[in-house]
């Protein structure tokens, strides 16, 4: 590269740096989860929305999301038109969320009995009263899927349906980073060192060793996107949404990682929790498990094999062309796997 070459490379640099600043200053805030919801129950740290409808609900019998305690669940509405919750609404469903709160000193002994047989049966309970349904349908959501799979073996009586989406259930491969990096960790040691709470700076710099060119690529990227303001909220949303890690109750985590990712009792039968043995076996209601194709975060050899262990007859595998994020956030979701989600859902009320 010539002396030219480099002052016209140092030309284009600095128009894009202008004309990024100009769409940057016009950007006065991000917001995301804008899908309107109302609290209506709360158990100490934990809260339950109930998104609100302008038209009465196709489906009748309400939903129950759960996503993953690890994250924030407002990536399933980033922006109206990257809303999981916004599209499943479009599709006729009534939607109740949980929003597990973010675990201060207090809560360090909060454990899986608390979170599962607990904050969600209470939720599920408070639905089932105030809908006057017998059963509501159950959605869950990464670790929300794994812990709602729990929650369906010992209370199936509860559940009209059970859909998960890019789940982890066996823990037993070592494919992915995240699969071989936990089996090694000394969760004793993480959690009793740092006053009985994992923070959330720590999992996240986990997460980022997983892929250690993944910030850099994204930030290498920003320099082209800045120009077009549509495509820097996008960023911008998503930076939002991955910034607001909760911290983690620290006799949960240790509970979840020991015996499901370490032990890998819950796919061989011999996980326990508050006296109940988990017997997969007992998931009998009709179950959809979404997993996605690409996706290197849960491999789907971790996804798949609860299929062949739970007694449903009605069980559907449905493989979802993207990557894990994109099963919430892709257009994909919005043009393909909502409406069949509805669909599915709605034909079994």
């Amino acid at each position: 590269m010539n002396a030219s070459d480099i002052m016209d490379e140092m030309n284009k640099t600095s128009q894009k740096l202008v004309k990024g600043f100009e769409v940057l200053n016009k950007i006065d805030d991000v917001e995301i989860a804008t899908t309107p919801k109302e609290l209506v129950w709360q158990d100490d740290l934990v809260k339950l929305f109930h998104y609100k409808r302008e038209t009465p609900a196709k489906c009748k019998i309400p939903v129950l999301v759960s996503f993953a305690i690890l994250n924030r669940h407002d990536v399933l509405d980033l922006q109206p038109d990257r809303s999981l919750m916004k599209k499943l609404l479009d599709e006729g469903l009534d939607i109740y969320i949980m929003d597990w709160g973010y675990p201060k000193k207090q809560h360090r002994f909060l454990t899986m009995e608390d979170y599962i047989l607990g904050f969600m049966n209470d939720a599920v309970d408070f639905i089932r009263k105030t809908t006057k349904n017998d059963k509501i349908h159950k959605f869950g959501i990464c670790q929300g899927g794994t812990f709602s799979a729990i929650y369906a073996s010992i209370f199936p009586e509860k559940l009209k349906t059970l859909t998960t989406f890019v789940a982890p259930y066996d823990f037993s491969g070592n494919e992915c980073m995240l699969y071989r990096w936990t089996k090694d960790i000394d969760i004793d040691s993480m959690i009793d060192s740092n006053g009985g709470i994992v923070s959330a700076n720590m999992i996240d710099s986990g997460f980022g060793m997983l892929k250690p060119s993944g910030n850099i690529a994204k930030y290498l990227s920003v320099m082209d996107m800045m120009q077009d303001e549509a495509k820097m909220l996008n960023f911008l949303r998503m930076e939002k949404w991955k910034a607001d890690m909760p911290d983690q109750a620290g006799e949960m985590f240790r509970k979840y990682i020991k015996d499901l990712w370490q032990a890998n009792k819950l796919i061989k039968g011999e996980f326990e929790l508050g006296g109940h043995k988990v017997d997969l076996k007992n998931i009998s209601m009709p179950f959809l498990n979404i997993y996605a194709a690409d996706d290197n975060i849960i491999p789907n050899s971790s996804t798949t094999p609860i299929n062949d262990v739970i007694s449903s007859k009605d069980k559907e595998l449905y493989a979802f062309p993207g990557g894990h994020i994109g099963v919430f956030v892709g257009s994909r979701s919005q043009k393909e796997l909502a409406p069949k989600v509805a669909k599915w859902v709605t034909d079994r009320s």
